[in-house]
This record gives C-alpha cells, sequence and structure tokens, in this order.
C-alpha cells in the first residue's frame, strides 16, 4: 500500500507544491475536517492517513467514523491536526482514495442490501484501476462483497480464448489439472450456454462461470448442477436485474461496475482552525 501512495503522491507533488510554499507560513498549524457532502459508506481511512503521514509525519489523521460506517451528508468523516502546508500538499492525493474508496463500499452496501435475503454474494472482478485493485478489492470487502480472484496467479479461470485454444471445455479442463498437478488452486472455467455448462461438470470444474444466462437458465443451471460445482454469474448484470439473478440460487454474482466505473463519494477537507506559527520548517 505504502508503495501506491507515493506514487499516487509524486503524481501530485513532484518536486513540490508551488502553491502552498508561496503562500502558507512553514510553521502555521492547521485543523481539518474532511466532510460528507452527500450520503454514504466511508472506506480508506488508513490509506488517507500514510497519504497524509508521508508527506508529514507530524500530521495526526483521526477516523471520526468506523470503517465501513455510513454517513449522511454534512457528517465529519475524519480530523486532520498538523503543519498547515501539509494538509495543503496531500489534500487531494488522500481524498482521491478515500473519496473512490468509499464510492465503492457505498456502491457495494448498497447492491448487497438489494439481495440479502439470498446466498448469493457480490464479487469484484479484474476490472480494476491499474495499480489500485488491492485496493479496490478491499473497499468491495468492507461493503459486504467479496473479492474473487485478486489476479491472473491465484486461481486458473477458463475463458472462451483459452477453449479455443485447447480444442473443447473438457480439453482445457484436463490439461490445466494436468498442469496444476498437487497445485491446491481451484479450477474455474467460463460457460456460455448448456452444452458447456454440462461438460465443464462433467470434467470436474470447481467453479464455473455463467456468462450472459438470463434468470430463468441460471435458476436451471443451479437444479442441474445442484451443489456439486460453485456457480457465479457473470456479464449484463445490472441494479436492475440483480434481485432476479440472486432469485435463481447461484453461489456468486460478478459485477464490473463496482470496481470498472465506481463513482466517488462527494468528500472535502475544511481548514476549521489555524494557529500560530511555530518556527517548523516545511519538511
Amino acid at each position: 500500500m505504502e508503495q501506491t501512495v507515493r506514487q499516487a503522491l509524486a503524481e501530485d507533488i513532484g518536486h513540490g507544491d508551488l502553491t502552498t510554499a508561496a503562500l502558507v507560513p512553514p510553521g502555521l498549524q492547521a485543523v481539518g475536517v474532511v466532510v460528507a457532502r452527500e450520503a454514504g459508506h466511508v472506506c480508506g481511512h488508513e490509506v488517507a492517513r500514510l497519504a497524509f503521514e508521508l508527506v508529514s509525519p507530524a500530521v495526526r489523521y483521526e477516523a471520526l467514523v468506523e470503517e465501513g460506517g455510513a454517513v449522511e451528508a454534512g457528517a465529519a468523516v475524519a480530523r486532520v491536526t498538523g503543519p498547515a502546508w501539509a494538509l495543503l500538499t496531500a489534500e487531494r492525493t488522500a481524498l482521491n482514495f478515500l473519496q473512490r474508496m468509499s464510492g465503492i463500499t457505498t456502491a457495494t452496501r448498497r447492491l448487497a442490501e438489494g439481495i440479502r435475503y439470498y446466498k448469493a454474494k457480490l464479487v469484484a472482478t479484474r476490472k480494476t484501476a491499474p495499480g489500485l485493485r488491492l485496493l479496490d478489492k478491499y473497499a468491495v470487502q468492507v461493503g459486504g462483497g467479496a473479492s474473487h480472484r485478486l489476479g491472473l496467479y491465484d486461481a486458473v479461470v477458463i475463458k472462451a480464448q483459452h477453449v479455443a485454444i485447447a480444442g473443447g471445455v473438457r480439453e482445457a479442463i484436463l490439461a490445466a489439472r494436468r498442469h496444476l498437478g498437487p497445485l491446491s488452486a481451484r479450477l474455474g472455467i467460463e460457460v456460455q450456454d448448456r452444452a458447456a455448462l454440462e461438460e465443464a461438470l462433467g470434467a470436474g470444474a470447481d467453479v464455473i462461470l455463467l456468462h450472459n444466462f438470463d434468470p430463468e437458465e441460471l435458476k436451471q443451471a443451479v437444479e442441474f448442477v445442484a451443489g456439486r460445482a460453485v456457480l457465479e454469474a457473470t456479464g449484463r448484470v445490472t441494479p436492475e436485474n440483480l434481485e432476479d439473478i440472486a432469485r435463481s440460487g447461484v453461489d456468486y454474482i460478478a459485477v464490473d461496475a463496482l470496481t470498472l466505473s465506481p463513482r466517488a463519494l462527494d468528500l472535502s477537507l475544511d481548514l476549521v482552525s489555524t494557529g500560530e506559527a511555530t518556527g517548523e520548517a516545511e519538511a
């Protein structure tokens, strides 16, 4: 996480903050409050804290809402105290993380609440912002979802291109099993019709991704598989059809939009007080 935050700060600060250096006395102290401009759920306190502290260890970040906690518009989310120059210099990077992660958590919580009476769990896919996958997936988990695989390295998921190269569904699964040998990684495969589903189940897939199945087709797939493999609905998932998909009985529902195009939660940093200069030099 620290490397990610350092890279984000480097993008913004470069060799310094020209405006703050010109206008803010080096020793001036300040207190700032992160305020929610709309209702939602907060996520990313530790990342925001790190952004401020990497700019100046003298900054103190106090979370006023627990991680994943709900806030109404106008609520105070966190209090930041320290050198005014550091608060202003770190502000945008800290808020970029906090707003994005809170937006993902808010969207996940909203969708998860809509299917809370079903067993299906929302999962994020690999469609994340480059360099932010761990943070994006963490925000989904805070919102009540699951992470799915983190990357290409921790699970086998056979897609249509792999099937085409291997010569078929069964051939792809058997080849992957041979390659894995004694490794315990789960083996999943994406299928797009009932025939491929039957072939995948017969070949021993652990997880079967039902791609672009409509709710009735999903229900029939759940009845046919009868618990012999984990079933995940993928493709064409929207807030409008989410409950119908969950009602089918699948185990997981992949929602690309959670991390592919999240809407940031509107947060801002307001300076509520400043104190006399103490003589501290800008770091």
